[in-house]
């Protein structure tokens, strides 16, 4: 059923030019259809040069939204209304506005899981691969790092030279993992490596053999010919282990499942495709330019030298 389903698929976006870019943390089933799988910006970046009409993003929404920020001129479809990111939106755009008015020297750094609503009132944006060398790069001292407090912490940590300011913002999943998590696997695994995303918090981080984005954590586990504990979403685990199934890649947690995530199934990218379901991407081109300026300021402060 689902092999037929794919096929379906695979056959009707080559008829109408479209190409389906899927979130590394997609479901097995997703991510084999894909014409693309990274990381979200990874896929906005390749979205631009794919040569189709139309992009179906299979993620959540903030996705789909810096997906159509750099590519207006293409149809971008989100499978899932309903997809979002709850970290995405724990800040409101009035909040950042009254905190520049009252810090006018400071630089806002938004982390790229964000509404584009609160792109459009920040000076740059990072993923978590490029926060480090952003942030270095940046002239002023003095930094405000939204949402994600734990990322921010883990760049403060590395950046000792900024002052940077922490919001309270959290990815529930990846916040979820404990101590008692690691001292577990680390029991149950000890030859393996333990490689965690920075969104998890400090007291995890500072256990790991390697912290970075998912799509440094794929490129480090398949580097190293040892078993590796999985420390962020269960996706990549279930990806990794199917790379290399002679190798374990225990999660970290049973609590790294992203529910918004998992909300996107292999019907809703068929019906996306069919024009019975999915939801087209628009935004106010106004709003659209204003947050492509802290992108395009990632892209140029990312390619300089730290």
């Amino acid at each position: 059923m689902i092999a037929a389903l794919q096929d379906t698929i695979r056959k009707l976006k080559k008829e109408k030019n479209i190409a389906i870019l899927a979130h590394s943390y997609q479901s097995t089933e997703i991510l084999e259809v894909a014409d693309l799988v990274g990381d979200s910006f990874q896929l906005s970046l390749a979205a631009r040069d794919i040569d189709c009409d139309t992009v179906i993003l299979c993620g959540v929404r903030f996705m789909a939204d810096t997906v159509k920020i750099l590519s207006p001129e293409k149809k971008v479809i989100l499978p899932v209304g309903i997809a979002t990111c709850p970290m995405a939106e724990q800040i409101g755009p009035q909040r950042v506005l009254r905190y520049k008015e009252e810090h006018p020297d400071h630089k806002v750094v938004a982390y790229i899981n964000t509404t584009t609503e609160l792109k459009a009132v920040c000076d740059v944006c990072v993923t978590s691969s490029t926060a480090k060398k952003i942030v270095d790069n940046i002239d002023e001292k003095d930094i405000l790092f939204i949402p994600d407090y734990n990322l921010g912490s883990y760049i403060k940590k590395t950046s000792p030279d900024k002052n940077i300011i922490l919001w309270n913002g959290m990815c529930p999943t990846h916040a979820a993992v404990t101590e008692r998590d690691v001292e577990e696997m680390r029991a149950r695994y000890p030859d393996a490596l333990l490689l965690v995303h920075p969104e998890c918090p400090p007291e995890i981080v500072k256990h790991a053999d390697y912290a970075g984005s998912t799509s440094g954590i794929v490129q480090y586990a398949l580097e190293v010919d040892r078993d590796c504990i999985i420390g962020t979403e269960i996706s990549i685990a279930n990806y990794l282990a199917m790379l290399k199934p002679e190798r374990n890649f225990p999660v970290l947690s049973k609590r790294l499942i992203c529910p918004n995530m998992r909300v996107t199934n292999l019907a809703d990218v068929y019906k996306s495709l069919t024009g019975e379901g999915g939801e087209e991407i628009v935004l106010d081109e106004a709003l659209r330019l204003a947050a492509k300026k802290p992108i395009d300021e990632m892209i140029r402060l990312g390619s300089m030298n730290a």
